[in-house]
C-alpha cells in the first residue's frame, strides 16, 4: 500500500497523473529539472524537489537524483509517465530496490519487451503473429546480408533497442544493404548504445493499429480494444483514433486476444500496449509492445469511460482489475491530436519561445497541456506541449469537433503544428477513414483556406501597425511606410477592413466586405504582433524602423542556428572545401538531430562553435568564403 505518489517525469504527462492522483486522494510529489523550476507541472503537485540541470541526463534521466528526491520527500510509489525512465529495467529494479512502489511491470517484462529481437522470438513461441524476418543473436554483416537475401525486398532494418524511427532503414533494392546496415547500426549505437540489428519483411502501406493491455497481480489480463495511430510523420505518430476506421469485430477479436497472449507470455502487469501492422487483407503482424502508458491513452478513455491512470494505481497497490473482459465496453469515437512547438512550413523545425497567450478550445474538447501562459518551452526536451481530444458519436463528428477546436486554439509566442493538423482533418482521404502509414508522404496538405485566412491576417497587421503610427486613413491607394516580415515588401492598407470597438490586445472584431470576424492579438518582442485567427497563427514585425539586422547580405555566407541545440557532430574544419548540400554539422534539439548542410560551394572561413557546444537560435555556426577569396 502506498499513499505518496511521486511521478518521475514533466509536462503534460505529469500534469495527466497528478490529476487522477487528487482525485484518489494520494499526495502528490512533482521532480523537476533546473530549467522547469516554475513548470506547470511543478505547480499542480503538492510539493516539488529539484533533481539536477536542464539536460535530461543530468536531471529526468538521472536515477539517483529521482531516488533521491523520493527519499527526502517521503514519497512510496513512483509513476514514471512516458518516455525518461518509463521503460527502464534498471529504474525498475532501483525502485523495487529501494523499497518504492514502481507503478508499472516487472523489470524483466521492460528488458524482455525493449529488445524487438529478443521480444520477437518471445512473441513466436506464445502463438503471435509476426512479420517474417531474422531476429538472430549472429549480428555479423555477412549472416545479415545472407539473411536479407532470403528474406528479399522490399524489407526493414530495424533497430532492436530503439523507436522513434531511429535505427530504421527501407531495403529496396540489395544493392544498398551494406551502407544502410552500417547506417542503422550507428545510428542505433548513437540513440540506444546499442548497435543490434533485426530483418523484416516490409509490410507495404500498413495501417498501424495497437491493443491497450491490462493485468494485475492477481491472474487477470484484459484488453479495451485499439487504436489506430497510422497517421505519422518521420515514424511518430501525430494523430490518433479508436476504435480503428478499418478494424472489424473479428479483426478486434483475433488481436486483442493475440495482444492478451502476448502479456500473459511475459508475466505483465499494470498497463501495456501490443503495436501491430494491419494489412489490407485483414492480415496483422505483431510489431513491439511499449511497456508503459502511451500518450494516445485518452481516446481508449474516452470510448471505455474507464480512467487508466486510475487503473495503474490501483494494480500497483495490488487490487483486482475492476472489469472483466466481458465487462469492457465502447462508446462511440474518439480522436487524438498532438500538439507540438514545430514549424511545419520550415521542415517542422523544433521551436522555442515564451508562450505570451494560450487559451483552449471552449468546445467540449479534453485539452490535455503542458503549458500554461508565460511558460517557457525550451530545446532541452520534446516539443510536444498539448493533446486536444474529442468524443463523438461517431468517427465524423469528433472530426468535426477537432476542427472547430482548432479554429479556437489560441496559441501565441510559439510558432506549433496547429494548422498542419487541421489541413490533416479536412483531408479527403483522412476523413473517409482510409489514411494508412504512407498517408503524410503521399498527400500535398497545401490549404487554399489556410492561403486566405493567412492574407487576411496580414491586411489586419498592416491595419494595426498603421494605427499604432498614427495613419488610421490610409488606403489601397496610397502607400504605407510599413513593411512586415511576411513579404518584405511595402505594403498598403485593404480598402474596407475596418475595426468595430476596442483595439486593445486581445480578441480584436474586424469586419471586410460585411463578414465580421474576431482575431486574437498579442504583442511581441520588439515591436512585433501575434495574430491568431480560425486555427492560424503569424508573428508580424513591423521592418520599416526595425533595428535589428538584416541577414538578406548573409545568404550563402553564413550557416545559422535555426533553433537552441547542443552541436553533436561536427564535421568540417576551418579551411576545408565544401560542396553545396555538404553536411557540416549536426544540431540536437528537443530529441530530434537536425543537419546543416553547405547553401553553396565555398571554403570554411571560420567555425562559430565546437562539437560538444550548446549554441542559441540564430548563432552564426560556420562563415563560408569563395574559393578565390
Amino acid at each position: 500500500m502506498f499513499d505518496s505518489i511521486l511521478v518521475a517525469n514533466r509536462g503534460e504527462i505529469a500534469r495527466r497523473v497528478f490529476r487522477t492522483a487528487r482525485q484518489k486522494g494520494y499526495r502528490s510529489i512533482a521532480v523537476y529539472s533546473e530549467v522547469d523550476a516554475d513548470a506547470p507541472h511543478t505547480q499542480d503537485a503538492d510539493i516539488a524537489a529539484c533533481i539536477g540541470g536542464a539536460v535530461p541526463a543530468q536531471s529526468y534521466l538521472n536515477i539517483e537524483a529521482v531516488l533521491e528526491a523520493a527519499r527526502k520527500t517521503g514519497a512510496q510509489a513512483i509513476h514514471p509517465g512516458y518516455g525518461f525512465l518509463a521503460e527502464n529495467a534498471e529504474f525498475a529494479e532501483a525502485c523495487e530496490a529501494a523499497g518504492l512502489v514502481f507503478v508499472g511491470p516487472p523489470a524483466e517484462a521492460i528488458r524482455l519487451m525493449g529488445s524487438k529481437r529478443l521480444s520477437k522470438l518471445r512473441m513466436i513461441e506464445a502463438g503471435v503473429p509476426c512479420v517474417p524476418g531474422y531476429s538472430g543473436e549472429d549480428q555479423s554483416t555477412e549472416t545479415l546480408a545472407t539473411e536479407a537475401a532470403r528474406i528479399g525486398v522490399p524489407l526493414m532494418i530495424k533497430a532492436s533497442a530503439g523507436g522513434g524511427g531511429r535505427g530504421l532503414r527501407l531495403v529496396e533494392d540489395l544493392d544498398g544493404l551494406m551502407d544502410k546496415l552500417v547506417a542503422a547500426a550507428s545510428e542505433a549505437v548513437g540513440a540506444f548504445g546499442n548497435g543490434e540489428l533485426i530483418l523484416e519483411k516490409a509490410v507495404i502501406n500498413p495501417r498501424h493499429v495497437e491493443i491497450q493491455v491490462f493485468a494485475d497481480n492477481h491472474g487477470n489480463v484484459v484488453h479495451l480494444g485499439e487504436r489506430d495511430c497510422s497517421v505519422q510523420r518521420r515514424h511518430q505518430k501525430v494523430i490518433e483514433e479508436a476504435p480503428g476506421p478499418s478494424v472489424t469485430p473479428e479483426i478486434r477479436n483475433a488481436m486483442g486476444e493475440a495482444a492478451v497472449e502476448a502479456a500473459r507470455a511475459i508475466g505483465y502487469r499494470g498497463a501495456g500496449t501490443v503495436e501491430f501492422l494491419l494489412a489490407a487483407d485483414g492480415s496483422f503482424y505483431f510489431m513491439e509492445m511499449n511497456t508503459r502508458l502511451q500518450v494516445e491513452h485518452p481516446v481508449t478513455e474516452e470510448i471505455t469511460g474507464q480512467d487508466l491512470v486510475a487503473w495503474q494505481l490501483d494494480v500497483a497497490a495490488g487490487k483486482p482489475l475492476p472489469l472483466s473482459q466481458d465487462e469492457v465496453t465502447f462508446s462511440g469515437h474518439a480522436m487524438e491530436l498532438r500538439l507540438y512547438a514545430e514549424d511545419a512550413d520550415a521542415g517542422f523545425l523544433p521551436q522555442t519561445g515564451k508562450v505570451v497567450a494560450w487559451n483552449g478550445p471552449e468546445l467540449a474538447l479534453r485539452v490535455d497541456s503542458a503549458i500554461e501562459q508565460g511558460s517557457v518551452i525550451s530545446s532541452y526536451y520534446d516539443p510536444m506541449i498539448a493533446k486536444l481530444i474529442a468524443h463523438g458519436a461517431d468517427r465524423d463528428e469528433a472530426r468535426r469537433k477537432l476542427m472547430r477546436g482548432l479554429d479556437q486554439l489560441v496559441l501565441q509566442g510559439v510558432v506549433h503544428n496547429g494548422p498542419f493538423l487541421k489541413s490533416v482533418l479536412a483531408d479527403d482521404v483522412f476523413a473517409s477513414g482510409q489514411a494508412t502509414t504512407a498517408f503524410l508522404n503521399e498527400r500535398d496538405l497545401s490549404s487554399a483556406a489556410a492561403d486566405e485566412t493567412r492574407e487576411l491576417m496580414r491586411d489586419l497587421a498592416i491595419h494595426l501597425f498603421a494605427r499604432q503610427q498614427g495613419h488610421s486613413r490610409w488606403t489601397t491607394a496610397t502607400p504605407l511606410p510599413v513593411k512586415i516580415k511576411l513579404d518584405g515588401e511595402e505594403m498598403h492598407v485593404r480598402e474596407g477592413l475596418c475595426l468595430l470597438g476596442s483595439e486593445d490586445r486581445g480578441s480584436i472584431l474586424f469586419e471586410l466586405e460585411g463578414v465580421r470576424r474576431t482575431a486574437f492579438v498579442s504583442d511581441a518582442d520588439e515591436g512585433g504582433l501575434w495574430i491568431s485567427l480560425e486555427g492560424q497563427t503569424q508573428l508580424f514585425e513591423e521592418q520599416s524602423f526595425s533595428t535589428k539586422k538584416d541577414d538578406a547580405s548573409a545568404v550563402g555566407n553564413f550557416i545559422i542556428a535555426p533553433m537552441p541545440g547542443a552541436v553533436i557532430a561536427l564535421k568540417t574544419k576551418q579551411g576545408a572545401q565544401v560542396s553545396k548540400g555538404d553536411v557540416l554539422l549536426v544540431l540536437e534539439a528537443m530529441k530530434m538531430q537536425h543537419e546543416l548542410t553547405a547553401p553553396r560551394d565555398g571554403i570554411v572561413a571560420e567555425l562559430g562553435t565546437k562539437e560538444g557546444a550548446q549554441v542559441n537560435s540564430r548563432d552564426v555556426l560556420v562563415r563560408l568564403e569563395d574559393e578565390t577569396a
